[in-house]
């Protein structure tokens, strides 16, 4: 008997990365049926946005069980990596390039317009850099935890966090607000080149959430949370991964603009006996 509950628990992970992929899968789905929705529901647009939300909590969960039931192993990351190319990847990219060629009621195949073609563009820059991203990730991905405190580039979940918070929001807001919507292609592309990107982004479940933390801190993030969803939840998940991926640049800005000022070279009557003053190094 605990033999069989043990091989249940190690399995439990896999089974939730599993679904994290099929969460993905409903999302396109839900994306392709391109119908206005009936009065008082949610459109199909917004529907499949959520349910990359959902893909999302999968994937925050289903490591942090491997490593709880010590059932980690590179079986594992390559499965999470593969459904993760469909919820994060494949997902966003699909359901902004139909909700995108449905407000402009484009019917052609790639032949079109400029606009067009630059949601092609962005869509497909979108699904190949996320498949970069995620390949870098499996690369150099170790397994000690401590080491997984920041990503370099933007992580695709929060890539599509971005995207689909986005189109939830003009669905469930403002759907008439079309100059959102004609300005997704450009946002995508630009989700697309952070994550191939060099700048640091933290790991906040590892940051955050994980060591010993005083009660008070969680009641504080459990108290932001459900402010955040009883006020206006898509408004929130806008602020929260636009925030997020936002902050990363500025800071990466910031280090750009502060390591431009680096300190003078010391005068001659300053330097060490038998130095000679040289050019200013940077590391």
């Amino acid at each position: 008997m605990r033999k069989r509950r043990v091989k249940y628990i190690t399995i439990l992970p896999s089974l939730i990365t599993i679904f994290n992929g099929v969460c993905g899968f409903i999302a396109i789905a839900l994306a392709s049926k391109e119908m206005p929705p009936e009065p008082g529901h949610w459109s199909y647009f917004a529907m499949a946005g959520y349910w990359v939300l959902v893909a999302m909590c999968a994937d925050m969960l289903d490591g942090r069980l491997a490593r709880m039931s010590q059932s980690t192993s590179s079986f594992g990351g390559q499965l999470d990596s593969l459904c993760d190319m469909i919820s994060f990847g494949a997902a966003p990219a699909f359901i902004m390039f139909k909700l995108v060629e449905y407000k402009l009621e484009l019917s052609t195949v790639i032949i079109g317009g400029f606009l067009h073609r630059f949601i092609w563009l962005a869509a497909l820059a979108y699904i190949a850099c996320a498949a970069i991203r995620l390949a870098r990730f499996n690369v150099e991905n170790e397994e000690n935890e401590a080491a997984h405190m920041s990503f370099v580039g933007l992580p695709s979940p929060a890539a599509a966090g971005v995207v689909v918070s986005l189109i939830i929001f003009q669905q469930d807001e403002i759907p008439a607000f079309d100059a959102l919507v004609y300005s997704l292609p450009f946002i995508t592309l630009g989700m697309a080149l952070l994550m191939v990107s060099q700048i640091r982004y933290a790991h906040l479940l590892n940051v955050y959430l994980t060591g010993k933390k005083p009660f008070a801190y969680l009641i504080r993030i459990l108290f932001l949370l459900g402010l955040a969803v009883c006020n206006n939840l898509p408004i929130a998940l806008v602020l929260a991964f636009g925030g997020f991926a936002g902050g990363g640049v500025v800071k990466w800005l910031y280090g750009v603009v502060m390591g431009r000022h680096a300190r003078p070279a010391l005068a001659p009557a300053e330097l060490p006996p038998g130095t000679e003053p040289g050019p200013l190094t940077h590391n």
